[in-house]
Formats: structure tokens, C-alpha cells, sequence
């Protein structure tokens, strides 16, 4: 299955080759590999004014009759009335809509579990064992799955993709940026960091619990992830030991300016090699990172209870949990949550569909926002993610049967500038503000309306989806499924 409207790209790699070390006995071993880079972006395209609609720039201001100026990928000017267009500027007209930056759902499967559903489309659970720290959401990754599209069409710009959550720990997730590209690296978010996913409850329990091995219960699944921790920091320990002898064996065999060159033997003849570092071991490298604070903990967790055991986990081994998915029951600790700076990403009413979800409240999210702490709007479904501006709206309504108000700015945060918080990549997206990328969606009407359909949305400043254009299907999977008519 191809998609029919994004042309084949071909993708070619560069990098610069690294001069010969002057003494090859000198070259680092067993060094972890670069962390892995989006290609260079594309040349800039023309500069962008989008005018006549209501700018909500989810940074506390909101311009009434406003406009914005895109150039070479980044907004240039935000504020009242038409703005004046750039040279060669391309003019969108809002027509009394609403303009708002991208959309950020912190919970994906989307190319990992691609449509059509099947098996051979499954790829998002390494159930092969509790702790699969070692693999990586961007290996399945389709970047053709025709939900990427659909997510477009509801305003969403960026997306962490996190692997399932079968396993205790299931793997690393990343940040992907929703434009046509052709592959998983072109797609990854510049400069974001990767994720881990982990889980703790049902899910890990339930399946190897079938098994009949650890963790089948709550008590194991703790000990699993403390024990993997455990051996994570012995590794680290491991590691900087190497490090400090190779250091001594460096300082020992540079020689001084002046001075003979240093010797290549041991005095008993035996060759002096470089000490030789721990067997290298990827999964335990990924858990060296969380405890280094290099990778960004997404933890899958309902129950209040299960998020304190988590959270006093962390706090043993030295690391951060970033956000908890899914949980429900975060309104029984949002104070703590807001104190230790972990953001919820949660649903508003998904909830009863097993044991652990059963407390869950549609006033979740506003009784986090009331304690201080950071709510997001989180899809889990690639149906729902074309509706996250909904899903605030509906929260924003749960909130206010208990009293508890917020504007359209706050709200909007929920699923821009919160979620760009917990992908750690809020300096650069998540607001409409001068200097950011330009990631924006003009709508038609209120964002919070139930009538309300993006109509143009904009990745780094280029339009890649516009309702008026795109009434067709976009991949074979779809031909003859609907009328092309009744798409929105």
C-alpha cells in the first residue's frame, strides 16, 4: 500500500568522514554510538501570512482579529490586525476562524501499529520478554500508515511514537514530525529526545502472568523494574571504571612534546593493549541514560497508588518519571505530581474498561490543573487523536460542573504547550510565539466547537494539509471504502 498523494522521496545521507587518529592506538573502544539525528532541514520555501481569524497563541495572549508571519520555517510576528505580507508572501485568508499552533499527542501508536489492522501490521510489543529496554519505536515505524494523514486532518503537527505496553519496560519511543517524508529518521522531531516507555498494572502482570513468570503480579512488576535498574547502575559502574583506566593507559602511552615515543610493550614482553570495556549491552545502555536524566521516562500507569510506587522507584535510583499515561487516578495525587514537576497525560472519559481504570473521573485533568501541575489531552488511538481539540473542549466542561474554570488559552495548552513540555521540546513548539517553529492550524471556527474541522495546517511554516484540496483518499487501503464526497 503506497500513499497517492506524497511524491517518493529519495533520501540522501551525508556525513562527514573523521580524519585518521594520529596514533591509531589511541582510538576510543567500545563507545556508545551518536545519538541519532534528523537529516538537515529542506531549504526554506516562500514566507506565509495567515490574517482575519483569532490567534490563540496558548502563551496567554489571544488577538481578537489577529495574523502571523511565517518565514523560513519559523513564526516571524504574531499580533492584531491584518499584518502587512512579506515580499512573495503567500496569503491565507482564516475567514473569521481561529488560528492556534500545532497539535501534540504524547501517546502514539501510529506507524507501529498501522492500518489496516493486521498481524503483519503489529509491531509496537516486543512481548518476548518484561524488559525490552534495548528496543526502539523508530525501527517498525511506517511512515506510509494512512493514520499519519488522518492525524493531520485534526490539527495534530507532532507525535511521540511509544512502543506498547506489554513489557515492564517496552522500549524507546521518539517524536515524530507529521510532514511526508520517507522514512523514519527524515520524520523524527530535530532535536527531541527520546523517550522510554515503561508500565506498571495489568497489562505486564496479565501476560506473563498467563506465562506463568515474573512479574505476575504488582509485586513483581516493581521488583522487575527495580532490579533492572539495579543492574543498569552496576553497569554505569562498570563503564566509568573503564573509562578512568583507559584514561591512566592514554595518560601513560602519550608521550611528552620532545620526548621519545611511548613504549608498545608491557616490560615482560606481552603487548600493552588498552583495558577493554564491559561486553557492551544495549538495553542496560538505554537505562544508563534514565538515570542520567539523558532519556525522557513515560510511565503507563492508572492507579494512584501504583504512580507513588513509581514515583518512590525514582526517587531510589536518582531519575525523573517525565509523564504518566493513561492515569486516571492522578487527581489523588496531584499534589505530589505538581510538587515533583511530572506532567498527566490522561483521557477524559475512557474508563471501566478493566479493574484498574475503574476510578477513573471526567474532572481529572482540571483537578491536576487546579493542584499546579501540568494536564495534557492524550489520544492512545489513532481515531482519537483526530479530535484532541474535542477532547479538551470536553474537559474543560467536566471541570467547570465542579467550579473549576479555564480560558481558551489554558485549555488550548492541554494539547499544545503541556504536551510540548513532556517531549522536552517547549522551547521550540507548542506556542505561537515569535522564534518558534511554525507549526500551525487555522479552523474554521472555535477549536473547542464540536462544528469546528481544521481547514489548513502548516508544518514548519509549509502547508502539507488543506480540506479544500484533499477530498480524496489517500492510500489504497481506503478506495472504495467511502464516498469521496462524505470525506471531511
Amino acid at each position: 500500500m503506497f500513499l497517492r498523494l506524497v511524491p517518493l522521496l529519495v533520501l540522501a545521507g551525508c556525513a562527514t568522514t573523521p580524519a585518521a587518529p594520529k596514533n591509531p592506538r589511541l582510538m576510543t573502544v567500545n563507545e556508545p554510538p551518536r545519538a541519532a539525528e534528523a537529516p538537515p532541514s529542506k531549504p526554506a520555501h516562500a514566507p506565509t501570512l495567515i490574517r482575519n481569524g483569532t490567534v490563540l497563541t496558548a502563551a496567554g495572549q489571544v488577538f481578537v482579529n489577529g495574523h502571523v508571519v511565517l518565514i523560513d520555517g519559523r513564526i516571524a510576528e504574531v499580533g492584531e490586525g491584518a499584518g502587512s505580507p512579506p515580499a512573495g508572501a503567500l496569503i491565507i485568508d482564516a475567514k473569521g476562524g481561529f488560528i492556534t499552533p500545532g497539535l501534540i499527542d504524547t501517546h502514539s501508536h501510529v506507524g507501529v501499529y498501522a492500518w489496516p489492522g493486521t498481524i503483519g501490521s503489529e509491531d509496537g510489543n516486543e512481548m518476548t520478554n518484561p524488559i525490552t529496554a534495548h528496543v526502539r519505536s523508530e525501527s517498525a515505524f511506517w511512515p506510509q500508515d494512512p493514520a499519519i494523514w488522518h492525524a493531520l486532518s485534526g490539527g495534530v503537527t507532532t507525535i511521540q511514537i511509544l512502543p506498547g505496553s506489554g513489557n515492564v519496560i517496552g522500549g524507546r519511543s521518539f517524536v515524530a514530525h507529521l510532514k511526508p517524508e520517507g522514512s523514519a529518521r527524515a520524520m523524527r522531531y530535530p532535536g527531541a529526545p527520546e523517550g522510554l516507555k515503561m508500565a506498571c498494572g495489568e497489562n505486564p502482570k496479565r501476560y506473563y502472568g498467563g506465562l506463568r513468570r515474573e512479574p505476575m503480579s504488582r509485586m513483581g512488576v516493581v521488583a522487575t523494574l527495580r532490579s533492572s535498574l539495579q543492574r543498569a547502575l552496576e553497569y554505569r559502574r562498570g563503564q566509568q571504571k573503564w573509562q578512568r583506566d583507559l584514561e591512566l593507559w592514554r595518560a601513560k602511552h602519550t608521550a611528552e612534546e620532545g620526548k621519545a615515543p611511548p613504549p608498545t610493550a608491557k616490560p615482560d614482553g606481552s603487548p600493552d593493549d588498552p583495558p577493554e570495556g564491559p561486553a557492551r549491552d544495549f538495553g542496560l545502555e538505554t537505562l544508563v541514560e534514565v538515570l542520567e536524566g539523558k532519556l525522557l521516562v513515560h510511565h503507563h500507569c492508572y492507579r494512584a497508588d501504583e504512580m507513588h510506587q513509581v514515583l518512590d522507584v525514582a526517587r531510589e535510583y536518582g531519575y525523573q518519571v517525565r509523564s504518566f499515561h493513561h492515569a486516571v487516578e492522578a487527581y489523588k495525587l496531584a499534589d505530589r505530581l505538581a510538587a515533583e514537576n511530572v506532567s498527566v497525560s490522561t483521557w477524559v472519559d475512557w474508563w471501566g474498561f478493566k479493574m484498574e481504570s475503574l476510578d477513573g473521573v471526567p474532572q481529572n485533568v482540571a483537578l491536576v490543573q487546579r493542584a499546579g501541575g501540568r494536564p495534557i489531552l492524550h489520544s492512545d488511538s489513532a481515531v482519537e487523536m483526530r479530535r484532541l481539540n474535542q477532547e479538551a473542549a470536553k474537559a474543560r466542561a467536566a471541570g467547570r460542573r465542579f467550579g473549576l474554570e479555564a480560558s481558551d488559552d489554558q485549555v488550548l495548552r492541554w494539547v499544545t504547550a503541556n504536551p510540548a513540555w513532556a517531549l522536552g521540546i517547549e522551547a521550540d513548539v507548542g506556542t505561537l510565539e515569535k522564534g518558534k517553529r511554525a507549526d500551525v492550524v487555522v479552523w474554521n471556527g472555535n477549536p473547542f466547537s464540536v462544528y469546528s474541522l481544521a481547514q489548513q495546517v502548516l508544518v514548519d511554516g509549509s502547508v502539507v494539509y488543506d480540506r479544500a484540496a484533499h477530498r480524496v483518499p489517500i492510500s489504497d487501503f481506503e478506495l472504495g471504502l467511502v464516498d469521496e464526497k462524505e470525506l471531511p
